[in-house]
């Protein structure tokens, strides 16, 4: 395992490949950086340096009860890079991911080449939501992770890929309750990231699962729009990890991406 200490946490990572091109990726909630292992297989055998670490709260990333906004995450990750001697970097994200690139984004551009936001939106909370989120974090440290868990597998991943929503299953019933919870509580106050949209002046690329229920298509489609220059890949048979479900088409939008910066 290897570990970095910074923000008075230990943070858990995979640093593979070796270069000046750098690809940092994010995972989402409740997961923890194995499920990039597709992407950082690829992309370190093809001359990149690729980073994914476990967000704080998950994998082997220290636990902070309470809550966890999406500004703490985006600081943990530029003191990892500020640790590993990384100033510019392409930063890839999923879902929660996704909406850490964005507050990334908005923090510390100069730092960026390039973008990838997979299955995520920008706009800011619902009442509803805030509501929503707050309840499922109380269920998380009431319940565990297994009922949720069991509850949203299939819409995680779509039923035809069974090994890989076995994968994820694991993923979710292995993430601690109280880092969980922390960062939906966060997530619950998120700001409205629409604005930075169009701020964004490096490459982009927008890509989306054809079938994902909890980002879908359209969410995609309104950041590309908004993006400059922005690309949309809507990867057909995919539900919300597409990056697992289909990693070929996946890769190849990245590459195509990775091009460019």
């Amino acid at each position: 395992m290897t570990t970095a200490t910074v923000n008075g946490i230990t943070i858990g990572y995979d640093d593979e490949g070796a270069g000046d091109d750098v690809l940092v990726l994010v995972h989402g909630h409740p997961f923890d950086r194995t499920m990039w292992h597709p992407q950082v297989e690829h992309f370190s055998r093809t001359g990149r340096r690729v980073i994914a670490a476990d967000l704080r709260g998950y994998g082997e990333t220290t636990v902070v009860p309470g809550t966890t906004p999406l500004s703490t995450f985006a600081s943990d990750l530029a003191a990892l890079l500020d640790h590993l001697g990384v100033e510019r970097f392409v930063l890839g994200g999923l879902s929660m991911g996704g909406q850490i690139v964005l507050e990334c984004a908005r923090t510390f551009p100069e730092r960026l080449r390039g973008l990838v936001l997979a299955d995520t939106f920008a706009q800011a909370e619902t009442e509803e939501g805030r509501r929503a989120r707050n309840d499922m974090a109380d269920r998380l440290l009431r319940e565990g992770m297994s009922g949720y868990a069991t509850e949203v597998r299939w819409k995680m991943v779509a039923p035809h890929n069974p090994a890989v929503g076995e994968f994820v299953s694991r993923l979710m019933h292995n993430a601690p309750p109280e880092g969980a919870a922390a960062a939906l509580r966060g997530r619950a106050e998120r700001p409205d990231h629409t604005g930075t949209l169009a701020t964004i002046t490096v490459p982009t690329l927008v890509i989306v699962g054809s079938d994902d229920e909890y980002t879908p298509v359209g969410d995609a489609e309104y950041m590309h729009e908004r993006v400059p220059g922005s690309t949309l890949v809507v990867v057909e048979g995919a539900a919300h990890m597409p990056n697992l479900e289909r990693p070929e088409v996946f890769n190849r939008a990245v590459e195509e991406l990775l091009a460019q910066t």
